[in-house]
């Protein structure tokens, strides 16, 4: 019963531990692009914006929240 109650525990901690890795890595790819971006200037700065954002959510335990900015400043930049 216990070992039970402790694989369950494990099988939802895993997962979240792992996604919250995966914002450095989102950031990283968000950063590679920027230099080659060629967005207009307002398309530019929203991207920054949620860059910063993303990172701001991400340090506050937000991830869900962190990724979607992240994948909104992802999608914009066409990577």
């Amino acid at each position: 019963m216990l070992r039970s109650i402790s694989l369950a525990v494990f099988l939802a901690v895993v997962p979240a531990t792992a996604f919250a890795n995966s914002c450095p890595t989102i950031m990283a790819a968000i950063d590679a692009a920027l230099p080659s971006a060629t967005l207009g200037e307002a398309d530019m700065t929203k991207v920054k914006e949620l860059r910063a954002q993303g990172e701001k959510l991400h340090a506050a335990g937000d991830h869900a929240g962190s990724e979607a900015a992240f994948n909104e400043a992802k999608t914009m930049l066409g990577i």
